[in-house]
């Protein structure tokens, strides 16, 4: 007897064999997402990564007003030249779009998954692949950030953190209890810069994520900071590093906020470190909408802070690849795109290696001399 050997996200999965439809088209392209989302799943992706790629299939699909079995690189075309010039996304965001489609594609021509087959008979037609290199844009730079976004200059993050404590000094005085997300905030980002982290690297810390560093005993309770939702790879877990202190002034800021400021927030048997007034921990909403209205018109972003302690480290002569290990980066060319050296420093170096330069040369002519 031989069995049917079936694999996540195959048509036999998600359609009886031999059932009539009542709406076909529509009951196939659904159930070929769903079979899409269990490929997905099965590789281990991030569920918001999986529904983001069905919400672009089925964007596409509402825009053309076809099925997967009639598209054509045609309908991409347009697609993404709508995108582009009517909706002026970026294009980091277009193309995050296409790969959505070429994926699926991918999915739907595959004889694994019998997806073609089953189209074919019922339809008459079966899917194809739309998206090509010669229909879409080529990712052939390391960096498409925004040229706008850069690090913090130390004056801007000066004036970025008196302005967050001036803040917290404002609402006090007015005896409003708002002083206290303010302080908290005021302190997680200056913590964000302190170690480099991400948005959400740096939400999500526990209290417990800080703790001594022995080759550092002066920097106490703080000599370093346990990374445990650091970015993660496709179909990985969070990545997990830890980050080691490196400024003088952090471990003051952190033992006022947790021995002084945090214990007001009510927090027995809350772990995080960053407690929110209404539940566990600060959401990213609530932390982007007080960094949007402290930054004002620097038209920086979040990141800024990882990039200003990049920058600032390599600044202050910290060896690269101390660097590269701090902020959890698997290339020291991923690093490299986040240092926005000044002009000043750069400067500095020039004349820093022409007087080594000139007083190798004075000290051999002496040698000679002599």
């Amino acid at each position: 007897m031989r069995f049917r050997v079936t694999v996540p996200g195959a048509a036999t999965l998600h359609l009886a064999d031999g059932v009539a439809l009542l709406r076909p088209e529509e009951q196939v392209f659904t159930a070929m997402l769903g079979g899409f989302a269990n490929q997905q799943l099965a590789r281990n992706l991030a569920r918001s990564t999986v529904e983001g790629r069905e919400n672009t299939v089925k964007a596409f699909a509402a825009y053309v007003n076809a099925f997967p079995w009639q598209w054509t690189p045609a309908m991409v075309d347009e697609w993404l030249g709508d995108l582009r010039s009517l909706r002026d996304l970026k294009r980091s965001t277009i193309r995050s779009y296409s790969e959505a489609i070429r994926a699926f594609c991918h999915f739907a021509t595959d004889p694994l998954y019998e997806w073609a087959t089953t189209c074919e008979g019922r339809f008459g037609s079966h899917p194809v692949q739309v998206v090509h290199e010669w229909n879409t844009a080529v990712h052939v730079q390391d960096n498409e950030a925004d040229a706008k976004k850069r690090a913090f200059t130390k004056a801007e993050l000066h004036a970025f953190f008196a302005h967050c404590d001036g803040e917290v000094a404002r609402i006090r005085a007015f005896g409003r209890k708002g002083w206290l997300p303010a302080f908290r905030d005021a302190t997680l980002f200056k913590t964000a810069y302190a170690f480099g982290t991400r948005r959400n690297e740096t939400r999500m810390l526990d209290a417990a994520d800080f703790g001594r560093n022995p080759h550092g005993a002066e920097y106490s309770e703080f000599g370093l900071c346990r990374v445990r939702f650091g970015k993660a790879k496709k179909g990985s877990p969070p990545k997990r590093r830890s980050v080691l202190t490196v400024w003088d002034w952090t471990p003051d800021i952190l033992d006022e906020w947790f021995t002084d400021v945090r214990p007001l927030f009510g927090v027995e048997g809350n772990p995080a470190a960053w407690p929110s007034e209404r539940g566990l921990r600060i959401g990213c909403q609530r932390l982007n909408s007080r960094f949007i209205a402290y930054r004002q018109a620097l038209g920086l972003d979040f990141h800024s802070f990882r990039r200003s302690y990049v920058t600032h480290l390599i600044e202050d002569g910290w060896d690269p690849r101390f660097v590269q290990e701090q902020v959890g980066h698997d290339h020291a060319s991923t690093t490299s795109i986040y240092t926005c050296v000044s002009s000043d420093f750069r400067t500095r170096t020039l004349r820093r290696h022409l007087d080594g330069t000139v007083t190798a040369a004075l000290e051999s002519q002496n040698r000679r001399q002599s």
